[in-house]
């Protein structure tokens, strides 16, 4: 259901575009899956209109595909765009990495490492949603400390995709052992202000996603 306490902050219509977001990245809402307006009507406590809405631009974003036909539904995402997604990806995070080496604040690098702890924890409790969730937030804050604006958003694109494929197999994810060393490099390049470090540790770390994609498949 709708927050309608921050609604004076956002549209209707947009609040239901974040929600929807939220729940297709998820998972929530999985691949092929068809989106049922009554229901999330319902969900939200809406009318059609900012489903429908929300529904289209979600459509300008690639994340629902909408056959005149036969109605809306939940773009699929395959093994091949995942590894295009990261072939790409790869080099964007190696690139934002060396930049953040160059200019982060303390301040930020604090907050990496919080992240980088928080995912440990949820490593050893077994929580894989958490481990997806604090991982993307390390990257995401290394995207954020290089300051290059055009890159942290077209980073962030690359992760919304990447993080839908994440939550379908949270299971294989989670049981990948090595990111904990990954992020000790990287933290120690930034931690440096190694511009090279940084950038070939943030590249294994994507390479190192793609074999588990690669196995996955």
């Amino acid at each position: 259901m709708i927050d309608f306490g921050i609604v004076n902050r956002l549209s209707l219509c947009e609040q239901v575009y974040r929600e929807m977001k939220k729940m297709i990245i998820t998972g929530q809402l999985k691949p092929g899956e068809r989106i049922m307006e009554d229901v999330l009507c319902e969900l939200f406590q809406v009318s059609r209109t900012p489903i429908r809405e929300a529904t289209r631009k979600l459509e300008r974003e690639g994340l629902i595909r909408i056959n005149p036909r036969h109605g809306a539904y939940v773009a699929t995402i395959s093994v091949q765009d995942v590894l295009e997604i990261l072939e790409v990806s790869q080099d964007m995070e190696g690139m934002a990495a060396a930049i953040a080496a160059a200019k982060i604040t303390p301040s930020q690098l604090d907050e990496i490492e919080l992240f980088a702890f928080r995912y440990n924890e949820a490593a050893v409790s077994g929580d894989a949603e958490a481990m997806i969730d604090y991982d993307t937030k390390f990257h995401r804050a290394i995207a954020k400390a290089c300051g290059n604006e055009i890159l942290t958003s077209m980073i962030e694109r690359l992760h919304e995709s990447f993080i839908r494929y994440r939550y379908v197999h949270a299971d294989v994810f989670g049981r990948i052992n090595s990111v904990d060393a990954e992020h000790k490099a990287i933290i120690d390049a930034l931690t440096r202000g190694d511009e090279m470090a940084a950038r070939v540790a943030a590249d294994v770390h994507v390479s190192r996603m793609r074999k588990a994609v690669t196995a996955i498949a």
